[in-house]
């Protein structure tokens, strides 16, 4: 990994956890908590059951330079927590726009740790873009508190696939200018 990677990719710094790039050592715990259901279903892109190598691929895209979206770790081991708390990121889109995702692993839900981390993403906006998105399937109110939370603002229903659930999925749709 060069140097210019890690400067593209800021760690960005809250009071009990950092973002930080993902690294190879990361496969493991990732592995972990995408293979449970719960967190596939509630994602677009996660497979469950997780088939092997998929963790490799995803953990290779998001260290790859010519990647379309980074990706950080919720790394809360400045405060003596987990190495991996969860995952965010931010898929770049055309006219300075970013689409965020991201999933916290079930031992860390309901604690404001999704709040947090989007909102330190935002904040810190480190694509310096000019709005983001994100969309979240209407079986997942507490995604969606998350977004209002952080400023995101309803844009409307869509449709997304997931293939956790091999299906297509009703979703909300909520931007944020910044």
């Amino acid at each position: 990994m060069s140097l210019d990677y890690l400067v593209a990719q800021p760690v960005l710094e809250a009071e009990r956890f950092i973002l930080r790039p993902v690294r190879k050592s990361d496969t493991g715990l990732i592995s972990h908590y995408a293979s449970d259901e719960r967190v596939a279903r509630m994602t677009t892109s996660i497979a469950h059951p997780l088939p092997p190598g998929a963790v490799d691929a995803f953990v290779a895209r998001a260290m790859a330079e010519d990647r379309s979206e980074d990706v950080w770790v919720i790394d809360g081991t400045r405060e003596g927590g987990a190495e991996l708390k969860g995952i965010i990121g931010l898929k770049r889109m055309d006219r300075n726009q970013s689409e965020v995702g991201y999933w916290v692993a079930p031992p860390f839900w309901n604690t404001g740790l999704a709040s947090d981390a989007l909102q330190l993403l935002v904040g810190s906006n480190p694509l310096k873009n000019d709005t983001m998105f994100a969309s979240v399937f209407q079986d997942n109110p507490a995604s969606a508190r998350v977004l209002t939370h952080c400023g995101f603002k309803y844009l409307g229903d869509a449709e997304s696939f997931s293939v956790a659930r091999d299906a297509t999925v009703p979703t909300w749709t909520y931007s944020r200018k910044l």
